[in-house]
């Protein structure tokens, strides 16, 4: 089953947020998406029934592997794509946002296409 874009949004943010604080909880993402607690807590039962994310023992959210390869794929066209639009000249709010939108509908082919022609 495909991953529908709020729960890559979800994904990436635990990412994110692992990688800035360590441990996440619900909360943390709540705050870090500014979304409602009970919204946040509906999506991580989704993710963890379709085994994107776990619990450890102490209630922190960790990623599985299945879980890693999706926040990864989506936290690195975010930021690549966020380079290119700063690069060309787009305010870094306004390419944060739009790489943000970006980063779930663009398709693999196209991404390797502008990735590979960032590197040169």
């Amino acid at each position: 089953m495909k991953i529908q874009e709020s729960g890559e949004m979800y994904l990436e943010s635990v990412l994110v947020l692992s990688k800035e604080k360590g441990a996440v909880r619900s909360i943390d993402v709540a705050e870090y998406l500014k979304y409602s607690k009970p919204s946040v807590s509906r999506a991580m039962s989704i993710l963890r029934a379709e085994n994107y994310i776990r619990f450890d023992t102490n209630g922190y959210i960790v990623l599985t592997e299945k879980g890693r390869c999706v926040a990864e794929k989506i936290y690195e066209r975010h930021t690549v794509l966020t380079s290119l639009l700063t690069e060309i000249g787009v305010s870094p709010e306004t390419a944060t946002d739009d790489a943000c939108r970006i980063e779930h509908v663009i398709s693999d082919e196209t991404f390797n296409a502008i990735k590979n022609k960032m590197k040169q």
